[in-house]
């Protein structure tokens, strides 16, 4: 574990073939009785025992995660599809001479683009490293595009240091990619071939490529965007409002306007707008009124228009954007960083219903996606921990091993529901009452 450069696979001047052997051997040795031998190097030695508290198997293959119907539209509005052109340049020609492949995965290690020359790309089809699988490292075991996003840094990844031993024939370099912006991770891009690529210079180069696209995303950063007005309301009790370079918190009321404003772009009528908002359907005009005097005061120019009621330009809402993944079938996408209801503290009538049928249509495309992470999310969250459906279809979704504490969960939420059978839609809101 001595090697000068920790990232790099193979030093200079060593034999690919007698480095494979004792690879090979240390893997059989750690799978069998979690021993670390020499010349396992620390970074792939760390992952290795990440896999095993993971409880991975040396055995396990690939899972789609996003189908095609999905994947398109998800990684059409991703931020690396904007250097797909760089990579392709880069990455590209020297894939195709090599017999080698470009891939670039999300930050959670989901390949959304797999190229290179044919024979190569069918040999990766067998192997299950196509777009939509995930290839985190919590799902694959050691490689080089989910170790990378895993600890954020270059890594190469040789032959029989993958844990799946089903990647062993397989040699890959990837780099993670960075937001010029925040520093947020957006992925990374990675080499796969064969025993060529455990060469440094790889690795070198792989990074200049994530370098590249790093400042290549900074400089299209610098053209002016359109100015478009954002609401983020979901998992708040008072919605968030940036614009004009302000960002606004909305107390409670204000926020049920501008979610009902947004939901209805066409504009309501001063009526619509009371019945949407107050439960009492004797409040006046004149109080609806009074609260959109107060909101255009702190808002200005950005205020609601009225004749009808409706935004003063286009506006961009987080709730808006998780309907239209869902719809369009990009369930993970929308689902993975939900952060919760819309506006849950809200009574508003039309902000209820509203709220009650993107609850329906997430839980509804959750279940069915059958997918364990976005299920475990939802389970271990305020809003789903109570949720014997959920519970249910996650322990369904687990490997056999894994389904006792969901299931054991699944019983507890039966006894104290009284042996539920069937639960309705309307048990899930408050105040519903669950069939049997």
């Amino acid at each position: 574990m001595g090697d000068r450069d920790p990232s790099v696979a193979l030093p200079d001047g060593a034999d690919p073939a007698a480095r494979s052997r004792e690879l090979r051997r240390a893997h059989a040795a750690f799978t069998r009785d979690g021993r670390v031998e020499t010349p396992v190097r620390a970074v792939i030695a760390r992952s290795w025992r990440r896999c095993a508290r993971a409880r991975l198997s040396p055995e396990c293959a690939p899972r789609v995660e996003l189908a095609e119907a999905e994947l398109r539209p998800y990684r059409e509005e991703h931020p690396l599809a904007r250097v797909m052109p760089l990579f392709r340049d880069l990455v590209g020609a020297f894939a195709a001479h090599g017999a080698h492949l470009l891939a670039v995965c999300d930050a959670r290690g989901s390949l959304l683009w797999v190229e290179g020359e044919r024979a190569t790309l069918q040999r990766a089809e067998r192997l299950g490293f196509v777009p939509g699988t995930r290839w985190a490292e919590s799902a694959m075991g050691t490689n080089a595009p989910g170790t990378a996003v895993a600890v954020g840094e270059p890594v190469q990844v040789f032959g029989a240091e993958h844990f799946s031993r089903r990647v062993h024939p397989w040699t890959c370099a990837a780099a993670p990619v960075r937001d010029p912006r925040t520093g947020g991770l957006l992925g990374a891009v990675d080499v796969t071939g064969g025993d060529g690529l455990a060469h440094p210079h790889s690795l070198a180069f792989v990074r200049a490529v994530a370098r590249a696209a790093e400042a290549q995303l900074a400089l299209l950063d610098e053209r002016p965007p359109v100015p478009r007005d954002c609401l983020t309301a979901l998992g708040r009790d008072e919605a968030l409002l940036v614009t004009g370079g302000r960002r606004v918190r909305l107390g409670r009321r204000h926020s049920e306007i501008m979610v009902l404003l947004a939901h209805h772009p066409e504009g309501l009528s001063g009526e619509e707008l009371a019945i949407a908002l107050y439960e009492d359907e004797s409040v006046s005009a004149v109080t609806l009124r009074a609260e959109l005097s107060r909101l255009r005061a702190l808002l200005g120019s950005s205020a609601p228009l009225s004749r009808p009621y409706r935004t003063a330009g286009p506006l961009d809402a987080d709730f808006i954007s998780l309907t239209r993944q869902l719809a369009a079938g990009a369930v993970s996408a929308a689902l993975h960083p939900y952060p919760g209801p819309l506006l849950p503290a809200s009574t508003a009538p039309g902000v209820v219903r509203l709220r009650r049928r993107i609850e329906e249509q997430a839980r509804a495309a959750l279940i069915a996606r059958a997918d364990a992470g976005l299920l475990t999310d939802w389970v271990c969250s305020a809003w789903g921990a109570d949720d014997p459906e959920a519970w249910r279809a996650l322990a369904a979704a687990l490997p056999p091993e894994g389904r006792p504490a969901a299931l054991a969960r699944v019983r507890a939420l039966d006894r104290e529901l009284g042996s539920v059978v069937e639960v309705s839609p309307a048990a899930r809101r408050p105040g519903g009452a669950y069939r049997r």
